[in-house]
C-alpha cells in the first residue's frame, strides 16, 4: 500500500506546531538597545522611533530595572552628550555620559549586563566615526580615541565593549589597550559587518550623529559585498573578537548565515532602527500584525544563525514571551 505523506499532521493544532518548532525565540536571546541623554527626568519619545526614547541618567535606571523585570539578561547603551567636538572627547571622558550611565545601571540593577557601544559619532560634531585630516576619517589617529574610550568603558564598569566604528585593525588594538590596563577578562563584541546602510535613518535622529558631510562609505561595507562580509569577520577573529556582529539584520540573513557557517564564535545580529521604524510604522497604518510581524521577523534572524539579537522590540517581545 501506498502512503500518501502527510507533513499537515504536525501543523493541526498550536500544541503539535509548539512541540515540533524548531527554533524558539526566549528574552536570553535580545539586547536592549537605550539611548542616554543628559538632565534629569527626560524620557523624550524619538518621532521616527514611536516608543523608543532619549532617557536621562535616572529614567534610564527605571528604563533597566523594567527590562530586567521583563526577563532580560542584558542592555547596550548609547550616549547622546550635550557637548560634542571634533575629536569626541566626551565618548572617552571619565565623566562622560556612558561612563556615568553604565556606573549608575550597575549599581542600582543588579546582574543586568551593560554592554557599551564603542564609537565616535554621537560625540563628533562633524558626526563621522573617527578623526578627521584633510576632509577624510583617518584611521590609525581614530584607533587610540577609541582603545581610550574602550578603557574609559571598562573602568566605568562595562561587561562587554562593542567596537561599531569599522576602522581597520579596531579589534586588535581595543584587546591591547584592555589587557594592557587590567581589563583582559573583558569580552568584546565587534561588530564585524557593518553595512553602510540606509535603513539607519532614525538611529541617526535618535543619537543626533548624522554626518555633517560626505557619508560613512568610506568604512562602512558596501551593501552589494558577500565575500568582504566573510573577510571582515575573519580579521576580526583573529584579531581577538569573543563575538562576531552583522548589522543590519534582516536584509542581511544571507551574510548571518554565511558567518555562522564559518565561525564557532557567538553569532549577533542588530535590528536596526530602520527595520524597527518600517514595523512600527505599518502597524499604525492598519496594514500588518505587529505582534506577529515582530515575532516571524526575529525568528528569521534566529534561524538565520543569530545566537543574540539587538532589538528596540526587546522588551515587548519578552513579555509576551
Amino acid at each position: 500500500m501506498t502512503f500518501i505523506q502527510r507533513p499537515r499532521r504536525l501543523r493541526r493544532t498550536e500544541a503539535i506546531r509548539a512541540l515540533v518548532r524548531e527554533t524558539r525565540l526566549s528574552p536570553d536571546d535580545f539586547v536592549y538597545p537605550l539611548f542616554v541623554c543628559e538632565g534629569e527626568g527626560i524620557r523624550r519619545e524619538i518621532s521616527s522611533m514611536p516608543g523608543c526614547f532619549n532617557l536621562s541618567l535616572d529614567e534610564l535606571v527605571v528604563e533597566a530595572t523594567a527590562a530586567k523585570g521583563d526577563g532580560l539578561r542584558a542592555i547596550i547603551l548609547f550616549g547622546v552628550p550635550d557637548d560634542k567636538d571634533a575629536t569626541g572627547t566626551q565618548a572617552y571622558a571619565e565623566d562622560g555620559i556612558v561612563q556615568r550611565a553604565i556606573r549608575a545601571v550597575k549599581r542600582e540593577v543588579k546582574d543586568l549586563l551593560v554592554i557599551a557601544d564603542n564609537c565616535l559619532c554621537e560625540y563628533t560634531d562633524h558626526g563621522h566615526c573617527g578623526v578627521i585630516q584633510d576632509g577624510e576619517v583617518v584611521n590609525d589617529p581614530t584607533l587610540d580615541l577609541l582603545v581610550q574610550t574602550a578603557i574609559a568603558q571598562a573602568e566605568a564598569g562595562a561587561d562587554i565593549i562593542a567596537p561599531s566604528n569599522m576602522m581597520d585593525g579596531f579589534v586588535e588594538a581595543i584587546r591591547a589597550g584592555l589587557d594592557a590596563t587590567g581589563f583582559e577578562n573583558t569580552p568584546i563584541m565587534s561588530y564585524a559587518v557593518k553595512y553602510a546602510s540606509a535603513f539607519y535613518g532614525p538611529f541617526r535622529e535618535a543619537a543626533q550623529s548624522a554626518p555633517q558631510f560626505g557619508d560613512r562609505r568610506g568604512y562602512q561595507m558596501d551593501p552589494a559585498n558577500a565575500r568582504e562580509a566573510l573577510r571582515e569577520a575573519e580579521l576580526d577573529f583573529a584579531q581577538g573578537a569573543d563575538m562576531l556582529m552583522v548589522k543590519p539584520a534582516l536584509p542581511y540573513l544571507d551574510i548571518i548565515r554565511a558567518v555562522r557557517e564559518r565561525f564557532d564564535l557567538p553569532i549577533v545580529a542588530y535590528q536596526v532602527s530602520g527595520e524597527y521604524a518600517m514595523i512600527k510604522a505599518a502597524s499604525r497604518l492598519g496594514w500588518i500584525d505587529e505582534q506577529r510581524i515582530v515575532a516571524e521577523s526575529l525568528t528569521s534572524i534566529k534561524r538565520a544563525g543569530a545566537d543574540l539579537i539587538l532589538t528596540y522590540f526587546a522588551r515587548d517581545l519578552a513579555q509576551r514571551l
